[in-house]
């Protein structure tokens, strides 16, 4: 047995993250957790990894106790952690990056430039990564980055590697490289512990599941023995009837017309395409095709260099974000802790944040009006919550996704256009996420929905207009589309 983490528990101020949590890694092994947002994995991960130090329970390596654990103590015993965002100074370059460390140093002492750039190569190779040591980090693409996060755990000789969430903005491509680096490490002896919200990847990947719920353990199973509906019955504790509920609405006449539109900025040209009220348009296609650019163009950030924009039948110009918002479209960033949400700032603040001549007058904020209307969508949308005030960083992806969805319906949009909206959460807020959707489709609201996962836009689209090079390929009426015509639409095909 590599890791045993047994019976864990950890509360905070009003909350009980971890009750009695249990987890075991075995030496050569891939063990996925899995659980819904604010399950207790992130708390389970921070204790292993020694940012956390627990109310009671113990952790063993290789057998033996570990006591009083901190980031430099699991870091010295080979426990090495990546997450989503790669944590690499972006200025300094690969090589230097892996050093951090790796290296030990004093005041006196001087760099070996050509061993380092030498070490870097050798981890660099190990994992299959084709980077140069002297490129700067920043300039890396996402699946690099996470190479080199990788690199650097090997040049610590980490034994026991979590990943958290590593496929969450990857493309079908990048994911297959990523597993094969994975397969790689645990061929030679690393425990690798695998937390994903995707449970279609799982069978391809892990060996071994736990699921948290709760804060609790509430089941090991070995991969082979497990199917994904029965994965998202331990994950909510009750029966999913419908992880895409989608509803017959009445279909009304359109809100937004795309005629020849196009941005040489953004690389998009000549896209068609209507959306009416109460309709779900899925936007699928590639990484790159220009799905988000298209977004863009819409909602203002990049406008239009030639061809219309319609809004119920009458043109308009958005040359702004400011003049999209006023004409009646909303736009849900697919980076929402980027772009999305504030996460120092309250969450009610940030609710009503694309609002505030509502809820202002002369400069000075109505914050008794501003607390009303975010407690009514905090309430509609079941965000969960100690307090209206609490800092958005501190809630659940999915409950940050619910924030920046109830930022622009307090707007009351015509047009609704959501970038990847239940990327990186649970399955049990995705559901949720497609039921207000549905909702929101059924009181007339004309809604974009940019999505990379193909389930989804065939779960939950009246219609699907697939992307390629910049132009939309085709539409498909929900019923004729399946995932080879749209895949090949994207392809070119």
């Amino acid at each position: 047995m590599l890791l045993r983490a047994i019976n864990i528990d950890k509360s905070y101020t009003g909350v009980h993250a971890l009750k009695q949590a249990s987890f075991e890694l075995h030496a050569g092994e891939v063990h996925a957790l899995i659980g819904e947002n604010g399950a207790g994995k992130s708390t389970l991960i921070k204790i292993i990894t020694g940012a956390v130090v627990p109310d009671a329970g113990e952790l063993h390596l290789n057998g033996k106790l570990v006591t009083h654990n901190s980031p430099r103590v699991a870091k010295q015993l080979g426990i090495a952690a990546m997450y989503q965002q790669p944590a690499l100074f972006p200025e300094l370059s690969v090589a230097e990056n892996i050093a951090i460390g790796l290296e030990e140093s004093s005041l006196l002492s001087r760099v070996n430039w050509r061993n380092r750039k030498r070490k870097a190569s050798e981890l660099l190779a190990r994992v299959g990564a084709n980077i140069d040591p002297d490129a700067e980090a920043g300039e890396l693409t996402l699946p690099q980055q996470q190479l080199v996060e990788i690199a650097r755990a090997l040049g610590a000789e980490a034994k026991v590697l979590i990943l958290d969430e590593p496929t969450a903005s990857l493309s079908v491509e990048d994911t297959q490289k990523l597993f094969t680096v994975i397969r790689q490490l645990r061929n030679e002896g690393a425990g690798i512990v695998y937390i994903s919200h995707r449970l279609e990847e799982l069978p391809a990947i892990a060996d071994r599941v736990t699921v948290l719920r709760d804060g609790s353990t509430i089941d090991t199973r070995l991969m082979s023995e497990v199917n994904r509906q029965q994965l998202i019955q331990l994950m909510v504790g009750r029966e999913l009837s419908a992880v895409f509920p989608k509803k017959a609405v009445q279909i009304g006449e359109p809100v937004l017309e795309l005629r020849q539109l196009g941005c040489a900025a953004s690389g998009i040209h000549d896209v068609n395409l209507i959306v009416r009220a109460g309709e779900i348009v899925g936007l699928a296609g590639l990484v790159g095709c220009g799905r988000t650019q298209l977004a863009h163009t819409v909602f203002g950030l990049t406008p239009a260099d030639h061809g219309d924009v319609l809004l119920r039948g009458k043109p308009v110009k958005l040359s702004s974000a400011a003049q999209a918002i006023e004409s009646g479209i909303a736009y849900v960033p697919e980076d929402r802790r980027r772009h999305g949400v504030i996460l120092d700032l309250a969450i009610s603040a940030n609710i009503t944040l694309a609002s505030l001549s509502r809820f202002s007058s002369y400069g000075a904020v109505d914050f008794g009006r501003e607390k009303q209307v975010a407690a009514d969508y905090a309430r509609r949308l079941r965000i969960k919550t100690p307090a209206i005030f609490a800092p958005v960083g501190t809630l659940s992806g999915g409950n940050q996704q619910k924030v920046a969805l109830s930022r622009w319906l307090v707007t009351n949009p015509s047009v609704l256009i959501l970038d990847e909206p239940t990327q990186g959460i649970d399955v049990g807020a995705k559901s949720e996420v497609h039921a207000l959707m549905t909702d929101l489709a059924a009181q007339g609201v004309a809604i974009l929905m940019i999505s990379s996962e193909l389930p989804e836009v065939l779960g939950m689209s009246d219609r699907i207009a697939v992307m390629c090079r910049g132009t939309i390929a085709a539409t498909l009426d929900r019923a004729e589309a399946t995932q080879e015509k749209i895949l090949a639409l994207a392809l070119g095909q």
